[in-house]
């Protein structure tokens, strides 16, 4: 059965476009049985970006985040993307309400923001903590005892 991983990025979509190349190693687009990606950014720049780097389909702003994001098995992002009006105010706060709403598991990278901080967490560089996500989505995906047939 094939899984949808939402990944939610604003400003350049940098930090999704890293997600989805290393998730691509994961899930190759060939793997018809694998997962699809779904990118959603605040902004088409980001989309555009994250698209480049491997998802299967995207969408930009606000409403198209709001209405797409619940089709996630699981959402990644930074941790801004639950926080409104972060990420320099590309975030809304509806934008961070439909993320918090949205039924998927949410695997956040805890990125520093300007404006909070994130106390007691370990600073890693973004590799690391790209790395880190995806290895708690396949934990994830192993403990729901689906996708028996992928390279998990």
């Amino acid at each position: 059965m094939k899984i949808t991983i939402v990944i939610v990025d604003g400003m350049g979509g940098g930090i999704g476009a890293q997600l989805i190349t290393r998730l691509r190693e994961v899930w190759p687009k060939e793997d018809r049985d694998g997962a699809e990606i779904v990118a959603l950014g605040s902004n088409a720049a980001a989309t555009e970006r994250m698209l480049k780097a491997g998802a299967d389909r995207g969408a930009s702003g606000e409403n198209a985040l709001r209405v797409s994001v619940g089709l996630g098995d699981y959402i990644l992002g930074p941790v801004g993307i639950v926080i409104g009006n972060s990420m320099m105010g590309e975030i809304s706060p509806a934008m961070a309400q439909a993320v918090l709403d949205a039924p998927g598991e949410r695997i956040l990278l805890p990125l520093q923001q300007e404006h909070f901080h994130i106390a007691g967490l370990e600073p890693l560089p973004l590799a690391r903590l790209i790395d880190r996500s995806v290895d708690i989505l396949k934990e994830q995906i192993k403990e729901r005892g689906r996708h028996e047939n992928t390279a998990l």
